[in-house]
């Protein structure tokens, strides 16, 4: 059985905590994580000025197959997301066939510009609620679709329980429960 994958992918205005630790905590839940920056792999400045350096530009690795593909949110990243024609094509791709799609905080705008599973119920920063207009929102800190294939979350400060319920989704519970305690999470 082959290594389970992931891509986050960053632009300028992404909140970081969301990118970083959702990277993070997916790799230490053993998936094999690659960082794309949206235009390129140039070095991408994030909401509150920390600068992250992808290790590919999006368009290099779009053709890959990956398990899980993530958004970041912090609003002018999310807005970017949204209006992107190649994260449109990657989501649908990615989405028919059988991957699984996340987005967190603002970055669930993408969602709804780029129709993914409307009808479902998502989550989302409160000052995007009434832009997703196609889901069934939820306050719920972390909400999976039906399917098990569409994940949403709230915020920065969601973003261990976001991160932790895709290496469930992706490597089962015991490794989710098993990174909680080295990291000293109180969830």
């Amino acid at each position: 059985m082959s290594k389970k994958t992931a891509l986050v992918i960053i632009t300028n205005g992404t909140e970081e905590i969301e990118a970083v630790t959702t990277a993070d905590v997916l790799v230490r839940g053993d998936v094999d994580v690659t960082i794309a920056g949206l235009e390129s792999a140039d070095a991408v400045t994030c909401s509150r000025n920390v600068r992250i350096q992808p290790h590919a530009s999006l368009a290099s690795v779009a053709d890959r197959a990956f398990d899980c593909v993530v958004l970041p949110g912090g609003l002018p990243g999310a807005k970017a997301f949204a209006a992107s024609l190649p994260v449109k094509a990657l989501l649908e791709r990615h989405y028919a066939a059988g991957g699984i799609v996340a987005a967190i905080c603002a970055a669930s705008i993408a969602l709804e510009s780029h129709t993914i599973l409307p009808g479902s119920t998502v989550t989302s920063h409160p000052s995007v609620r009434d832009q997703l207009k196609s889901y069934n929102y939820s306050e719920e800190r972390v909400c999976v679709a039906a399917d098990g294939r569409l994940v949403t979350s709230r915020g920065p400060g969601t973003a261990f329980e976001f991160a932790l319920k895709l290496v469930e989704l992706l490597q089962g519970r015991e490794k989710a429960d098993s990174l909680v305690a080295p990291m000293l999470l109180k969830i």
